[in-house]
């Protein structure tokens, strides 16, 4: 199960008060030379003696903001950063950027999804990671109703792949869309070419409510997801339909139906969901 965005979030918010105002980066180690795809070498010499600024989000991605560049990191299935002292050390451990006060931030990723790459600043809307994302689904000067019913617009496509598509909206994975759908009561098969206007606000407005009750709660556990400081995620115990095919709906007690829909199994009420 990859993280998706209140995962994610999570992980900035925490690296962040880890990292604090004041961390430079005294050098990095890179322990492979690739993970997803090569890790660029220049991340070593960009990165010697380089500020770290701040740390964001886009999507999924995570930016660490530097006085040498943006270091870009995505965790695939399995990416976790920690704080590693000497003599913890993992298996999997991949990369370690050395701060100058000792500490030292290691990047683990057992499977190998992740990525980590280096960004120019101020190039981040013209990357070939970043330059299709759609429009971040807690933004509500961007992912507004009228765009939401531009995008269905004459689709035949169920609406859950469509509101999982990262070039329409990014960071609704596959847990957070199933929920958000149960919520505003919409199928996830109805075509998405059939979404009213009060449907889309209604869909908006619970994509947003679930995505931040997940960010508070600090993401979900499935399997592997760990935040910065080792603990795991609680929103898992707030599921209504995710991974509960044949059980009984929370709300109607009807038995939960489920098909695999946009190539991701998916589960619904077929009593609350119209």
């Amino acid at each position: 199960c990859m993280p998706e965005l209140p995962e994610v979030e999570t992980v900035r918010a925490g690296l962040e008060r880890l990292l604090g105002t004041d961390a430079v980066i005294d050098h990095v180690q890179l322990l492979r030379a690739d993970l997803r795809a090569p890790i660029p070498p220049q991340i070593i010499p960009r990165l010697r003696l380089a500020k770290i600024l701040g740390v964001r989000r886009r999507a999924k991605y995570l930016l660490f903001d530097t006085s040498g560049g943006i270091l870009l990191s995505h965790l695939g299935m399995t990416g976790t950063w920690r704080l590693a002292p000497t003599g913890e050390e993992r298996l999997h451990d991949h990369c370690y950027l050395h701060l100058r006060d000792g500490r030292r931030l290691a990047f683990r990723d057992p499977r190998r999804f992740g990525l980590l790459d280096l960004i120019e600043p101020g190039s981040e809307s013209t990357h070939p990671r970043l330059a299709e994302l759609g429009p971040e689904p807690l933004d509500a000067a961007t992912f507004t109703v009228e765009y939401l019913r531009a995008c269905c617009r004459g689709r035949r496509q169920a609406i859950k792949p469509v509101i999982m598509d990262q070039q329409i909206v990014v960071g609704v994975g596959n847990i957070y869309a199933q929920e958000a759908l149960f919520r505003a009561g919409i199928r996830p098969t109805r075509a998405a070419g059939r979404l009213t206007k009060n449907a889309a606000a209604t869909l908006i407005q619970h994509i947003r409510n679930v995505l931040q009750e997940a960010i508070v709660a600090g993401g979900s556990t499935i399997s592997d997801f760990r935040q910065a400081g080792g603990d795991g995620g609680y929103f898992q115990h707030n599921f209504q339909v995710y991974d509960r095919t044949g059980q009984p709906c929370h709300v109607c007690g009807t038995t939960l139906s489920g098909a695999v829909i946009g190539g991701r199994g998916t589960t619904w009420c077929r009593l609350c969901q119209a």
